[in-house]
């Protein structure tokens, strides 16, 4: 048993608490029980990530009124959101921990314990002599918010990359066709073009009718019998290789990327949807997209775990490096990069939309451009100043209001 230590639960007001703690895992998870005394009332014992896993916790917790139960797990990925929202569900009060708090109750010890039933007892303990914050409904909103961000972040970057290739592809097939398409060769008449007749000899034998057609219809009149001409001229003077490999490798690669831009699309509305729903203070900053929104609150989630402006700055990893050594100190450093990269994005897009409109902003980055500084030096100090203004206006729940 532990040194006896009573902790009241704040936002409940009972005089006896129950902590549950939770060690979270992919398969199995296990689960301690214990009282404010330290005494414990359930020993660890084995929870399958299953229904049956979850109804044996329901049954050892229904001896105890849900006013009186804080639930304790670590953040560890996405292994334990099935459990946070179905106990949130069942109104139960969950916290979830750092895992760091854990691990410096484990140091304290004089052995070196490492097992998930130990674990389980050291998140009681942390819950027992940390502050904790309890999750509510707005918290499920964010960390719904967040994995669909991410997971729109992820989809983007593989769009890039197919993207990227699809140029590889080009250069072997008909090099000379980024010539043609001024814009790029990601637009919709090159894409239509390219699935049609994806390799130059294919676009050199289509018949002129049909090659102007094509272009007209995927450009919307922007081409025309000019285009169509110059663009078989070209294919028949390209030294681009004809290869079938690369002509398979053209088309999939395009309808891969229209795949996953349809995707995005899907997301996007719902993204949008969920942040009209939470109508955050947020939406107030000029130039403000529900979409960059959506990424701030999901990456910060509940502004209370920062107490001030500069630990939301350290956790976007948007504060200055440190460089010092003996009597050295530099004088100029860049941003440290540690930290959340979907917000660190997000607070620079959102820099660079609010100086656009909005003056006192603007004023700022032309300032700072004035000393020396470089487009994306400025648009950094324009995201501090800007974290500094979303800190209060989350804080106080108030509406953007700089003129």
């Amino acid at each position: 048993m532990w040194v006896k230590t009573v902790v009241k639960f704040q936002s409940k007001g009972c005089d006896l608490m129950i902590y549950v703690g939770i060690d979270i895992a992919k398969d199995k998870h296990f689960c301690a029980i214990a009282d404010s005394d330290g005494e414990i009332l359930e020993q660890p014992f084995g929870l399958d990530n299953n229904r049956t896993g979850y109804s044996l916790l329901l049954s050892k917790l229904k001896p105890f009124s849900r006013e009186s139960v804080l639930i304790g797990m670590e953040s560890t990925a996405h292994y334990g959101e099935n459990l946070l929202f179905f106990l949130h569900d069942n109104g139960y009060s969950i916290s979830v921990i750092n895992p760091i708090q854990t691990a410096t109750l484990r140091k304290a010890g004089i052995r070196k314990t490492k097992t998930d039933a130990a674990d389980s007892l050291l998140i009681i303990k942390s819950l027992i002599l940390n502050k904790n914050r309890v999750f509510d409904k707005q918290d499920i909103a964010y960390l719904r918010l967040k994995n669909l961000c991410r997971f729109r972040s992820k989809q983007k970057k593989s769009t890039t990359r197919l993207k990227i290739q699809l140029v590889t592809f080009v250069d072997i097939a008909f090099p000379e066709l980024q010539t043609f398409f001024k814009s790029g060769i990601h637009g919709k008449a090159c894409y239509e073009l390219l699935k049609s007749c994806p390799a130059k000899d294919d676009i050199a034998a289509l018949h002129l009718t049909r090659l102007g057609n094509l272009l007209s219809k995927s450009s919307h009149g922007r081409f025309g019998k000019e285009e169509a001409i110059a663009l078989k001229s070209l294919a028949k003077s390209s030294v681009g290789t004809s290869d079938t490999s690369i002509s398979h490798q053209i088309v999939s690669t395009i309808e891969q990327i229209e795949l996953l831009e349809k995707q995005t699309a899907s997301l996007d509305s719902l993204i949008i949807s969920q942040v009209s729903d939470l109508d955050s203070v947020l939406l107030s900053v000029p130039g403000m997209s529900h979409i960059i929104c959506a990424m701030i609150l999901g990456e910060i989630g509940d502004i209370k775990r920062f107490s001030e402006p500069s630990k939301l700055l350290a956790f976007a990893g948007l504060d200055p490096s440190v460089n010092q050594s003996g009597k050295f100190k530099a004088k100029s450093t860049r941003m440290s990069k540690r930290g959340s990269y979907l917000l660190r994005y997000a607070l620079v897009f959102a820099a660079w939309n609010v100086c656009r409109n909005n003056n006192t902003f603007n004023t700022y980055y032309e300032l700072k451009r004035s000393q020396g500084h470089s487009h994306y030096s400025a648009l950094g100090h324009v995201a501090h100043k800007l974290v500094r203004v979303i800190f209060k206006m989350l804080k106080d729940n108030v509406a953007f209001s700089l003129d």
